[in-house]
């Protein structure tokens, strides 16, 4: 059964590899055997995961990289295809949220800035378009390759505050399954096009949404998500690698155009 699960020697492309999730993900790749490329708009933060890498015995490139920008995209597929040969999987890594698209107390949802809104919605959506006409272009010439995107528990029902992040979130849902028929009727059947849904997991950027910064304690918004998660955590990083890795291998050779939570019960829990 371990061959089904076998990424060896697969060159791996990963967005916004410097983020604790997908830095994450980069490394467990990486150990798996696969060539991982890591992109971020911040090198610093991509070299620090490569280091890992390498330390490791891992063979990993750091690549700036902007994915809302198509010359700095098609840039570091030069660079990635001559690192490594080519390019077999695509990670869409690359997202996240603006204090100033979230609504709060000092900010009512009528007076959320349009630049914040867009800001969020790009780099959200057409963060993960762009990067994939780029590099899914490459695979759809090869006819063979796996594009896999990062959505968010918001997809499924958006969460209060934040209306821009759960919109943009619900749109990389969409496209993931919009892409995955598309490619199959138009380029190549063995291009496989995916996404996960993560629940909720403490990093840099909610950290402190979701816990007090000064006591380390549970927010209100940290208690409401622990009560409506059934078992009753936060996530840890590494639960995203068993999913992942079973979506890049030939385990999942007959599956493309889902979403996969990987939430702790939270979507399945209606709160009652």
């Amino acid at each position: 059964m371990s061959n089904v699960f076998d990424i060896k020697d697969k060159a791996i492309v990963i967005t916004g590899g410097g983020g604790v999730l997908c830095g994450t993900m980069a490394t467990a790749l990486a150990k798996a055997g696969a060539k991982v490329a890591v992109l971020d708009l911040i090198e610093a933060a991509a070299a620090k995961v490569v280091d890992k890498i390498n330390a490791g015995g891992g063979r990993a490139i750091a690549v700036k990289c902007d994915v809302l920008d198509k010359e700095s995209l098609e840039s570091a597929k030069e660079t990635v295809n001559a690192a490594f040969g080519r390019i077999d999987i695509l990670i869409n890594g690359a997202g996240g949220n603006k204090k100033e698209a979230t609504t709060s107390p000092d900010l009512s949802f009528f007076d959320l800035p349009k630049d914040a809104v867009r800001f969020v919605f790009d780099l959200n959506f057409l963060g993960t378009l762009l990067p994939t006409q780029v590099f899914g272009k490459q695979m759809a010439e090869h006819g063979a390759g796996i594009i896999l995107n990062v959505s968010s528990m918001c997809a499924f029902s958006p969460l209060t505050k934040v209306a821009a992040y759960s919109a943009a979130k619900a749109a990389v849902s969409n496209f993931t399954q919009w892409l995955a028929v598309h490619i199959c009727q138009n380029y190549s059947k063995d291009v496989r096009v995916n996404a996960i849904a993560p629940g909720f997991f403490l990093t840099e950027q909610n950290r402190f949404l979701l816990t007090d910064e000064k006591t380390g304690e549970l927010t209100d918004r940290g208690k409401t998500i622990i009560d409506h998660t059934p078992m009753g955590k936060f996530g840890e990083p590494e639960d995203l690698i068993g999913t992942v890795l079973w979506l890049l291998s030939d385990a999942a050779k007959f599956v493309t155009g889902i979403v996969v939570p990987i939430d702790g019960g939270f979507s399945a829990f209606s709160g009652v």
